[in-house]
């Protein structure tokens, strides 16, 4: 690995760090690495550092530019969600996004924490025990959990959230979780209230879940629609002209290639990962 390249993931890592309350708060929130080897790198003593660990470090760090050089669009959903995230943040609430699959999302929060300091994502899934939860939680905020129960664990993390300024958590996919790690959003809700600002994110599949379990006055569940307001927060579609700036930015200028794309996206419910495959074979087929 060239310096350059070292370097580059150095001043990235720092930016990274700098969203903490701590440098080695920061370190612990990476895998498979150590305090002394992040401090060596801030420090530029690298002669020790194997050039997997920078890789392995670049991984985790996020701040890196698309390798494929895609832009990323302000969309009408991506201008909602910034604004969501901040009222979040600033104002220490909760609410639940709701947004179709591929409206940008996930992107939206990355880009966000990426940019924000005490922002934290969690991404959430169906195999997550409650352990695993808590432990990835833990993970974002820097947060060290060996030899702790889970109870421990959740104690740590709330004790380190409430003495950041502004600290937001977002839980990506939250719908996905299973009823037994679902109601943690409770408990955290609970110790968390007015202390920490947190946003849910999935499709609108956690509407039907949520009405499903008020209607069969399943556990927890009028509890978490209580402590999001009883009400969803939900995007508005993409659009044709979201789709019009997409192309534009990403280097699609000819009005027949992009009525194309338009068309395609249309034809797949707007979907942003199915308009970025449209303008890369459009780009690769020469028609822009």
């Amino acid at each position: 690995m060239e310096i350059k390249e070292k370097e580059q993931i150095r001043q990235r890592l720092m930016v990274y760090l700098s969203k903490y309350p701590s440098q080695n708060k920061g370190a612990q929130s990476i895998k498979n690495t150590s305090a002394g080897t992040i401090s060596s790198i801030v420090n530029e003593h690298w002669e020790n550092i194997s050039d997997e660990m920078f890789r392995n470090i670049s991984s985790q760090i996020g701040g890196q530019l698309d390798s494929s050089g895609w832009n990323v669009i302000e969309t009408n959903a991506y201008k909602e969600m910034q604004f969501a995230m901040q009222d979040a943040q600033e104002w220490r609430n909760v609410t639940w996004i709701v947004g179709a699959a591929g409206c940008g999302k996930s992107t939206t929060a990355r880009m966000y924490s990426e940019s924000g300091r005490e922002v934290y994502t969690i991404l959430c899934s169906e195999d997550m025990k409650k352990s695993d939860f808590i432990r990835e939680i833990a993970l974002r905020i820097g947060v060290k959990t060996d030899g702790y129960s889970v109870r421990g664990m959740f104690d740590l993390i709330i004790r380190s959230i409430i003495q950041m300024d502004s600290p937001l958590l977002i839980f990506d996919e939250a719908d996905k979780l299973t009823d037994i790690v679902f109601h943690y959003f409770v408990t955290l809700y609970n110790r968390l209230e007015d202390k920490c600002g947190m946003v849910f994110m999935s499709t609108d599949y956690i509407k039907r879940r949520m009405e499903m379990g008020l209607r069969y006055n399943k556990k927890g569940y009028n509890e978490i629609h209580s402590r999001i307001g009883r009400k969803f927060y939900e995007l508005d579609p993409t659009e044709a002209s979201d789709i019009y700036s997409i192309c534009v930015a990403n280097g699609i200028t000819d009005k027949k290639s992009i009525s194309d794309v338009v068309n395609e996206a249309q034809e797949y419910e707007f979907d942003l990962r199915r308009v970025k495959k449209a303008i890369h074979r459009a780009k690769r087929m020469g028609k822009c």
